[in-house]
């Protein structure tokens, strides 16, 4: 297991004028498989993404990854809460992550009702039609986090064939005659070699699968033999990264339902919060999911994976009593500019999400050291689809503000916003200004997928075969995000669950 945590700056080679208001950070996996673990008020969104998305897979040679092949495994970790949704078919009742729907602000109903403006329906993202406006689904229960480590591992702790290696680090996948016999590993600053009775499964995450495998001699055979490595199988190891990107847009209201700094640290909140388990502290403030195409005129599944994803966030965030707060990695001379919305004035903040961004990224070796971190180049915007699409995005944003719904609480379309300044050479709303925008102020969300991925056996892009199975290496699978074969239209902690339950039923009938 490799039981590191980090952050890391991504490194972007190509062409100066992108990320200019931001640096670009990644992290690093947790041993638990997941990355909050820790955070008791964290919470992801746990959605399965599109049906179109799995099929896809499934055309493109990865057999029994169809939408009806992965939607069982889906619902096995389901136990949903929800009262409406406990008699739908795509919803389980009977797994260990609860899923609920916080409840936290009024702001949630009126972010569904501006959807209804535009002529979209109230859906249930993780049902029969994803497009639409939905309201939050979350693995939250009780106000805390359920993680993966909590629902799957933590009731289990003491079972006799489960053991956890804290303070453990892996370094190699030993492989001796094109078959994986074990690994090496760091504990307690003493260096171990662990073999495995049958198979080794390597759970790494999308960015450190690839680094354990070029480390034991799995990855492209240049790039290997550049660092002196023996190669054991000629794969495209770390190829194809890809990663949703968002941006943030905050506008003015002119009610008091948006959360401040103050609500958020009031005796009142903490009160509730540790009596109770409710109020601001007992989830993230993420209010609201929407799933949309470029096409604004097709409100209803259309046959295809949504292009946006669109995540409404009632918080009070650009202000100067934020700025050492919230930790979006801006450069510190950016930050001075645009933590500076008047606190007596409150916001909300719009997040669209570019689900299927067309630029793909790279994970490499920078030394033969595995405490180093990867060489990480994603490739952000480098494909000009993706800018054009980002601006596109940014539009709908613009006609969703501008409904009568969301008029009706003081937000504008043309109202200035701090995150302007940087681009304010432009005219004002015009595609060359949304493109500055974009540049500043892309984010990753920390979605990245696709390093090992999934394909046919003769696909030369693939690093493992529908079995989970690294090419040309025996007894070694992979279970993780990094052997996706796209990026899911969608967050992605609900997928990775579904690969490791479905490779857990792959594993025991092999």
């Amino acid at each position: 297991m490799m039981s590191s945590f980090w952050r890391l700056v991504a490194l972007q080679k190509t062409l100066e004028f992108r990320f200019l208001g931001k640096l670009n950070s990644w992290q690093g996996p947790n041993t638990t498989g997941c990355m909050f673990q820790n955070h008791r008020k964290m919470h992801s969104l746990p959605l399965k993404n599109s049906r179109h998305d799995y099929d896809s897979w499934a055309e493109e040679g990865c057999d029994g990854w169809s939408y009806k092949d992965v939607l069982p495994y889906f619902i096995k970790s389901e136990n949903i809460q929800i009262e409406e949704l406990k008699k739908s078919g795509y919803h389980g009742k009977d797994g260990p992550i609860p899923i609920t729907k916080p409840e936290i602000t009024p702001m949630q109903q009126l972010y569904m009702n501006a959807g209804v403006d535009l002529g979209y329906n109230i859906t249930d993202c993780n049902g029969e039609n994803q497009i639409g406006f939905c309201w939050t689904q979350s693995n939250v229960k009780n106000g805390e986090r359920w993680s993966n480590y909590r629902a799957f591992v933590q009731p289990h702790i003491n079972r006799n064939n489960l053991h956890i290696s804290p303070n453990t680090f892996t370094t190699k996948v030993i492989i001796k005659n094109k078959r994986a016999v074990g690994v090496e590993c760091i504990k307690n600053g003493r260096k171990l070699r662990l073999f495995a009775r049958k198979e080794v499964i390597l759970s790494a995450g999308a960015l450190n699968s690839p680094q354990l495998l070029m480390l034991s001699g799995v990855g492209p055979k240049e790039h290997l033999k550049s660092y002196g490595i023996e190669v054991h199988a000629d794969l495209p190891v770390g190829n194809n990264l890809q990663e949703h990107v968002s941006l943030p847009l905050m506008y003015s209201i002119n009610i008091s339902d948006s959360v401040t700094l103050n609500d958020m640290m009031s005796v009142w909140t903490r009160m509730k919060y540790n009596l109770f388990g409710t109020g601001y502290l007992s989830a993230s403030l993420f209010e609201g999911v929407a799933f949309v195409y470029d096409d604004f005129s097709k409100k209803y599944d259309a046959g295809r994976t949504p292009d946006f994803q669109l995540h409404f966030v009632t918080k009070h965030i650009f202000t100067p009593s934020m700025k050492n707060l919230v930790n979006m990695h801006f450069k510190e001379e950016v930050a001075d500019k645009i933590f500076t919305a008047k606190e007596d004035i409150e916001s909300i903040a719009i997040y669209p999400i570019l689900l299927h961004p067309k630029s793909r990224g790279t994970v490499r070796l920078r030394s033969t050291d595995p405490f180093d971190y990867p060489r990480i180049d994603p490739h952000f915007l480098q494909h000009q689809d993706d800018v054009k699409m980002a601006v596109e995005m940014i539009r709908f944003v613009e006609r969703l503000v501008d409904t009568k719904t969301l008029q009706s609480i003081g937000m504008d379309v043309n109202s200035m916003s701090p995150l302007y300044q940087l681009c304010i050479q432009h005219d004002f709303r015009s595609d060359a200004f949304w493109e500055c925008y974009v540049r500043h102020f892309i984010i990753n969300l920390h979605h990245a997928t696709s390093t090992c991925r999934m394909g046919a056996v003769d696909d030369k892009s693939a690093v493992v075969d529908p079995q989970l199975r690294v090419k040309g290496i025996s007894g070694l699978r992979v279970v993780d995000a990094s052997v996706m074969r796209n990026l899911p239209g969608g967050n992605t902690n609900a997928p990775v669950t579904m690969i490791a339950e479905k490779a857990a039923d792959i594993i025991r009938q092999s």
